[in-house]
């Protein structure tokens, strides 16, 4: 007598050479989930606690830490890890749930790529922000004038 597979059992697939990509995309998620949890809540504390507070998030907020390398690396790597992070899980999910291999395979070409390109666009973003873009002194606050002078 032959059994018939459970529906949603894991296809049978062969072992192939090299590196074992599902367990450094398992190690991946762990050690970003951590590194993501201190850069977030670091990243909420300086935002929303130190200072004014949420009421002293304006636009010179932001040039202002955007003036300094350190924010500039803690925003772009919290982003980098994010975008990995989330489009390795959908990966998983769409690994999980979507059976014909080639739906499968240009949804996940599509998660790689809309990753890489909001990884690309969120670093220019980041390193190429300029607050004194048509600048204007007689409007600008403080903090502006004294970025921007």
């Amino acid at each position: 007598m032959t059994a018939i597979a459970d529906p949603r059992s894991p296809r049978v697939t062969v072992r192939r050479k090299g590196p074992n990509l599902e367990k450094w995309g398992w190690i991946y998620m762990r050690v970003s989930g951590v590194l993501l949890v201190v850069l977030i809540f670091g990243h909420l504390f300086v935002n929303l606690m130190v200072g004014e507070g949420i009421h002293g998030i304006d636009f010179a907020f932001v040039a202002g830490k955007y003036a300094t390398p350190f924010w500039q690396w803690w925003d772009v790597l919290m982003l980098w890890l994010a975008l990995i992070h989330g489009a390795n899980g959908m990966r998983t999910i769409v690994n999980d749930y979507v059976t014909h291999d080639r739906t499968r395979r240009v949804l996940v070409w599509a998660l790689w790529l809309a990753a890489a390109f909001l990884i690309v666009l969120g670093t220019l973003v980041v390193f190429t922000f300029d607050p004194c873009l048509g600048f204007d002194a007689s409007t600008a606050s403080d903090t502006m004038i004294s970025i921007c002078s």
